[in-house]
């Protein structure tokens, strides 16, 4: 029945994914039932599945922003991080937390920026947006982080979370498909390519699709029980990564790799020995599916892919820039922060600097130079708290084997994307769970009673 209902779900959002191709406005429909039939499945949940509930609307919101954004079912541009945060208030208003201090003084340091931005207003600042596009993120993280830190949540519910953030998933890469099903005609060099990505940012599509790579690698090695459901698990891993990789955006699918890196290693490490020896075995399977999947990419791309990936440009030069630019955004932005070390320069504006002083209209997409230079010492302490208490917790509780994935992905993302997403805010939150595993023993004894009760 759980596999039959994994289908199901499978098949519904490659459903969505063809309505909404077809009829645009439906998107605001699917946006609409999304919360809908979150906020009641909350509502009614039971205190000892609340947890679960809040995980699951927030992580289905986390995979579903960018889709909703590139057909324009969003009604405000941050609408999916407010959604996550009020699903995480609703959490944290009924369910007992565990001490986030770290947290809570996470979202008082982020105050004095925004009260430093407000004495420095000038004709060009919409302080409300600056705020809004610049805080969301990190407030959303703050909110998502309160409400996870020290959680408990069993191995089984915490797949049912990574699955709700991966079935959105499915629906952007169907209308990728639908959108530009000839990647060929939509090359003119080794750049992002919008055409490719829904004609929305290439770095935010290749980011999420990455996500999908991670969870459906995560159930071609976990949770693929018999050899139908390891080639179907194996065709949507394929079909989403080959996506991620025409983007031609390359931090998502780095990120990725990363990610279903530790995901094995420390998956491996924990397994006994018969485990060890299955999961060997699919690793080369694994290897061999990449390397096709590449191949793929490279034939279709007619090899700009390889030179993308190689840091060259479509005649094969390399380019002096690795970065694309972003590192001299990044240099400015630290300038910046040893320039007004105590109080930065307020939230919002590092952008209305740079382009005051060097006339360049260009965000930098790292978060860690952004957040030091808008909020000074007061942003030191903040990302230090955001750095440090995670692996504090991992030292005491080394339960969660998605631990290293999960801030890798947070880590990395903010690097190359900052947090224009909620999904680097959410998934940092899930490194801060207390999984539980099932107990075997108590399982053989369950199936031990109902084999007297049958014979009875």
């Amino acid at each position: 029945m759980k596999n039959l209902s994994y289908i199901k779900l499978i098949g519904l959002h490659i459903l969505i994914g063809f309505a909404i191709y077809n009829l645009e406005m439906l998107s605001k429909v699917y946006l609409m039932v999304v919360f809908v039939y979150f906020l009641k499945r909350i509502l009614d949940s039971k205190a000892s599945k609340k947890v679960l509930y809040v995980l699951m609307a927030c992580s289905y919101v986390a995979g579903a922003e960018v889709f909703l954004r590139m057909t324009g079912g969003s009604f405000l541009y941050e609408t999916s991080k407010y959604l996550v945060i009020l699903f995480c208030l609703m959490g944290i208003f009924t369910k007992k937390l565990r001490q986030p201090i770290p947290y809570v003084i996470y979202i008082f340091l982020l105050i004095p920026g925004i009260i430093v931005a407000g004495f420095n207003i000038t004709e060009e600042t919409t302080i409300r947006t600056a705020i809004a596009f610049n805080l969301s993120g990190p407030v959303c993280l703050g909110f998502v982080s309160i409400f996870c830190y020290k959680q408990k949540i069993t191995y089984n519910d915490m797949q049912k979370v990574l699955l709700f953030m991966a079935l959105p998933l499915l629906t952007t890469t169907t209308y990728l498909f639908l959108y530009t099903p000839g990647i060929k005609e939509t090359l003119s060099g080794t750049g992002s390519n919008f055409a490719a990505s829904g004609g929305f940012g290439p770095n935010q599509v290749s980011t999420v699709l990455g996500l999908g790579m991670f969870v459906f690698s995560l159930r071609f090695f976990m949770l693929s029980p018999s050899l139908f459901y390891k080639i179907l698990n194996g065709c949507i891993l394929a079909a989403i990564s080959y996506r991620g990789i025409v983007t031609f955006s390359r931090g998502g699918v780095i990120t990725a790799i990363f990610m279903i890196g530790a995901l094995v290693f420390f998956y491996f490490r924990k397994v006994n020995s018969k485990a060890k020896f299955r999961i060997s075995r699919t690793i080369l399977v694994f290897l061999g599916l990449a390397m096709s999947i590449w191949l793929y990419s490279s034939l279709q791309t007619e090899g700009l892919i390889d030179r993308r990936y190689s840091n060259e440009d479509a005649l094969g030069r390399e380019k002096a820039d690795i970065s694309t630019g972003r590192g001299d955004l990044v240099s400015f932005e630290l300038d910046e922060f040893l320039k007004n070390p105590f109080l930065g320069v307020g939230v919002g504006k590092i952008k209305e600097l740079r382009l005051k002083n060097e006339g360049v209209q260009a965000a930098s997409h790292n978060e860690m130079s952004r957040i030091l230079s808008e909020h000074g010492l007061f942003g030191v302490a903040a990302l230090s708290i955001l750095l440090i208490t995670p692996l504090l917790f991992r030292i005491r509780n080394k339960s969660n084997v998605f631990f290293y994935s999960c801030y890798l992905f947070w880590f990395l993302t903010i690097n190359h994307s900052s947090m224009r997403i909620a999904a680097p805010a959410f998934v940092y939150g899930l490194c801060l769970l207390d999984l539980k595993y099932p107990n075997k023993k108590k399982i053989i004894a369950k199936k031990n009673e109902v084999k007297k009760e049958m014979k009875l």
